[in-house]
């Protein structure tokens, strides 16, 4: 017979099983098993009003956040839905919402903001990083990160947080590891390669393309304004997702030097418009009658003033 607090435990997750049920169950496989999965089952459960909307769904598939790589780690298996043809792992799309839900209450939970810090070593991570500390009141630590910033006191950059969220567990694994060394939780983006090793949430989405993680941090700052109250749910957030992607500064550069070129074209060709409208208004129809006149006689007095010059120079 089966322990009485397992059923107890059963009822309070599933509410509608039974002694009998639950018995037939094990004898198909172990009881751990089936609570692990009853367990998984409730905690996947999110309320109505944090249910993804059709356009959620269609930018996370969009920004092909649900395209993993051809490596699987046995962690991330639970997340992965299946493996296409070409040996690369999708990523279950309503398990990345689920995290995501999960760690946008987590980051509320904290009284004060400041004391959340973003760590972003990849390139494709640092706008997306700085916006999102800015619009949620964090701090962000982009780029080379400084050893011993979280456990080392005498450098200048010494913090203690009281969680850490990181775009990428392999680049951003020396502040994951001083994490756990000071039990601070972490919060990271994790792909179907990723190590899960001190990662207290993972968020299964593709973190090495500069939309799938733009578009992460712009959904999980957007969910922890409206669990703060300081967005409602049904408005849309001012922000666009653009603001959190990932820009070339010499895509900048290049965009740039076209506006001024364009600027200058436009510049000159209005100039040289108004010169000849400038023109064309002071002449008129006078203009016009003495570029007639001014024709008829330079070629009368051309042909009697030149036949004299001539003849006298000669004769001298």
């Amino acid at each position: 017979m089966m322990p009485t607090r397992y059923v107890l435990k059963l009822d309070q997750i599933k509410g509608t099983i039974s002694f009998e049920t639950f018995k037939e169950s094990t004898q198909r496989e172990d009881s751990k098993k089936v609570i692990k999965k009853l367990f998984e089952k409730h905690m996947s459960r999110v309320p109505s009003i944090l249910s993804p909307t059709e356009e959620d769904i269609q930018l996370l598939l969009s920004a092909q956040c649900h395209i993993g790589t051809k490596n699987a780690n046995v962690r991330m298996a639970p997340y992965i839905y299946k493996r296409r043809a070409d040996g690369i792992n999708l990523i279950n799309i309503g398990k990345t919402w689920e995290k995501l839900i999960f760690a946008a209450r987590v980051i509320a939970a904290i009284e004060n903001p400041q004391d959340i810090v973003v760590v972003s070593a990849r390139p494709y991570g640092h706008r997306a990083a700085l916006k999102f500390a800015r619009y949620i009141g964090a701090e962000a630590i982009v780029g080379r990160f400084t050893p011993g910033t979280f456990t080392n006191y005498i450098t200048r950059s010494f913090r203690e947080p009281r969680l850490i969220i990181c775009t990428d567990p392999r680049s951003d694994f020396q502040a994951v590891l001083e994490a756990s060394y000071v039990n601070i939780p972490v919060i990271s983006l994790a792909d179907t390669d990723a190590s899960l090793q001190y990662i207290d949430v993972a968020i299964p989405t593709n973190n090495k393309a500069k939309h799938a993680i733009g578009l992460i941090y712009w959904l999980l700052a957007r969910a922890v304004l409206r669990l703060r109250g300081t967005l409602d749910y049904n408005t849309p957030w001012e922000v666009m997702v653009d603001m959190f992607f990932y820009r070339d500064p010499e895509e900048i550069e290049r965009e740039n030097e076209a506006a001024e070129l364009e600027g200058d074209f436009a510049a000159t060709a209005d100039a040289a418009t108004g010169e000849w409208a400038v023109e064309g208004d002071a002449e008129g129809v006078a203009g016009i009658a003495a570029a007639a006149d001014w024709s008829a006689q330079t070629t009368t007095d051309w042909a009697e003033d030149a036949a004299p010059a001539a003849t006298s120079s000669w004769e001298a």
